[in-house]
């Protein structure tokens, strides 16, 4: 068991936490860990007509209901899509507030190496804000060109589960092909055979404190 009790996941928009990490959030709730979940657009500029515009901050509440995240431990902001380098002080001052609120035991946030702009943002300004934590980055493969498989965590078929139904709660992005249950569970799957195991995902280390 990893013993770091407080966990806290960056996603610079909401779905990223789940996609990038979501079987180990599952894994470590039920080793009675507490996650806090941190979502920095809803996008809801990218919404389609059809659907209200805060639509993906209801289906980021319905899936870390169903990961099993306290609802007291979610914070969704609303920073405009595309746009978080523009705000980066803004969103530096904000992961310094909760740095001290929460004080993190472990950070999960973007790769350094994601092409999105976004996801960049977040990573560069949190391993600015919680230098002094341990920080693993999650991968989110359509967006990077590479990634360092430096950390690995095993997860178990209701552990996979879970994270696919947390992912399924985003009908709104049911199209995207990476929201694709199959496709979920190979990746899950490849990781896993890297490793020895049934299931994992993986991570880069960028800071690790002991």
């Amino acid at each position: 068991m990893l013993n770091k009790a407080k966990i806290l996941v960056l996603a610079p928009h909401t779905d990223d936490g789940e996609l990038g990490c979501g079987g180990t959030i599952s894994r470590f709730l039920e080793e009675g860990k507490a996650v806090y979940y941190v979502a920095f657009s809803t996008a809801k500029e990218s919404v389609p007509k059809h659907l209200p515009d805060n639509i993906l901050e209801i289906e980021v509440r319905n899936a870390t209901k169903t990961l099993g995240i306290n609802q007291e431990n979610l914070f969704v902001y609303g920073f405009t899509v595309r746009k978080l380098n523009y705000v980066r002080q803004e969103i530096l001052e904000e992961l310094v507030k909760i740095r001290n609120s929460i004080k993190p035991d472990l950070v999960f946030m973007p790769s350094e190496n994601d092409l999105h702009q976004d996801h960049y943002t977040v990573a560069v300004e949190a391993k600015r804000a919680f230098k002094n934590t341990s920080i693993l980055a999650y991968e989110l493969p359509w967006n990077n060109i590479e990634f360092k498989t430096e950390c690995f965590v095993r997860l178990e078929q209701h552990h996979v589960d879970s994270k696919i139904n947390a992912i399924g709660e985003y009908k709104s992005q049911k199209e995207r092909m990476y929201a694709d249950k199959d496709y979920l569970r190979s990746h899950l799957r490849m990781r896993g055979v890297q490793i020895g195991s049934e299931f994992a995902e993986c991570f880069e280390v960028i800071r690790w404190l002991i």
